[in-house]
């Protein structure tokens, strides 16, 4: 019988082969109120308000629009028992985040679904396979709750989130949320 592997901070890691070293990455979970956690979980919102408020105002977030944000979409949903939220480093160093949480059955069609959620990776960690390796641990953490499918909304300007996704597997469905950022509705079953 072999033990769980521990992440340096000693925290569970999965024995999982997508949460193993791939090309430099290391994903492990972590609670959403851990500094690094939080830490990206800021950066993903400003990468995406500003994004936003450049194509819609032409203009940066402001920092009280951030602070707003995160108090309007918290994500302490994704803890256990009902969530997982990952860290990944590169080499080492702090560069992605990604959670998923358990959904409403009626939500998202008959299968026992879970949405993916806060899917970010450093801008200088970008195009080194982050965003591969962050699905991939977060679907193998899905089914480790028990889901059967993993979906998600977003955004029509987000369009490297949305090639990745299609790159590995995502197939646009039905709207299942609404909210003024949900714009593409993707699915995955998983096996």
């Amino acid at each position: 019988m072999t033990s769980t592997p521990r992440t340096q901070d000693g925290s569970r890691a999965s024995a999982s082969p997508a949460m193993e070293p791939t090309s430099g990455w290391t994903i492990a979970a972590r609670h959403v109120d851990d500094p690094a956690s939080a830490l990206l979980l800021r950066e993903y919102l400003v990468d995406v308000a500003d994004r936003y408020y450049q194509l819609h105002e032409e203009r940066d977030s402001t920092p009280e629009e951030i602070e707003q944000a995160l108090a309007e979409m918290p994500s302490d949903d994704l803890a256990p028992p009902q969530g997982v939220f990952l860290l990944a480093h590169h080499d080492g160093e702090l560069a992605g985040c990604a959670g998923v949480r358990l959904m409403d059955g009626r939500t998202a069609g008959l299968k026992r679904a879970a949405e993916l959620k806060r899917v970010y990776v450093r801008p200088a960690k970008r195009g080194l396979g982050g965003g591969a390796a962050l699905l991939a641990a977060v679907e193998t953490a899905a089914g480790e709750l028990g889901a059967e499918r993993i979906a998600l909304d977003t955004r029509l300007d987000l369009v490297e989130a949305r090639a990745l996704y299609a790159r590995h597997g995502y197939r646009e469905v039905p709207p299942f949320t609404k909210g003024p950022y949900a714009e593409v509705w993707m699915a995955k079953e998983l096996g």
